[in-house]
């Protein structure tokens, strides 16, 4: 489970929580109306403007628990995708994706930063089995480019045959 996900399960946990709270006061306040808020001179608009109130703010808290669920699915689906492209991937690209040597983009799973390498990174075809870089152009920092041609030299001896 990743941090983005346990994130959002605590964070569905506490809006369901907050909701059955709110949804309590509404029962109380209903009750304290005694039923007949509308035959009540002075004060029966009030009442009903506040249950107005309270049923706004649930439906608001509502519509922000779908959208946490929907949050939740998303990311359950990426992490879904990830693994199923891992399963297309050498084993030595997940090794080191797994050792932390390389980043695996969830936007794009088969694309890979070198960690501490700005901008450049590794894309692997999986149709044509070859790994390859884009952007190593842009890198300006020596020690950045080292440690990025030795990841990918080390991946193209082992992947590119």
């Amino acid at each position: 489970m990743t941090k983005r996900l346990e994130i959002l399960k605590g964070s569905l946990i506490k809006k369901e929580t907050l909701f059955d709270e709110k949804l309590q006061d509404h029962f109380k306040t209903g009750a304290q109306g005694n039923g007949q808020p509308r035959n009540d001179k002075r004060n029966g608009q009030a009442t009903l403007n506040k249950w107005d109130r309270q049923n706004n703010t649930l439906l608001n808290i509502k519509d922000g628990i779908e959208t946490t669920k929907d949050a939740i699915e998303n990311e359950e689906y990426k992490i879904k995708r990830i693994e199923k492209t891992k399963e297309k991937l050498p084993t030595i690209i997940v090794e080191m994706i797994e050792g932390g040597t390389l980043t695996q983009w969830r936007k794009h799973p088969t694309t890979f930063f070198v960690p501490g390498v700005d901008k450049a990174r590794l894309y692997y075809d999986v149709k044509k089995k070859q790994i390859t870089h884009k952007y190593s152009r842009q890198i300006t920092d020596k020690d950045q480019y080292k440690t990025f041609g030795q990841t990918f030299n080390k991946l193209a001896k082992l992947i590119n045959i």
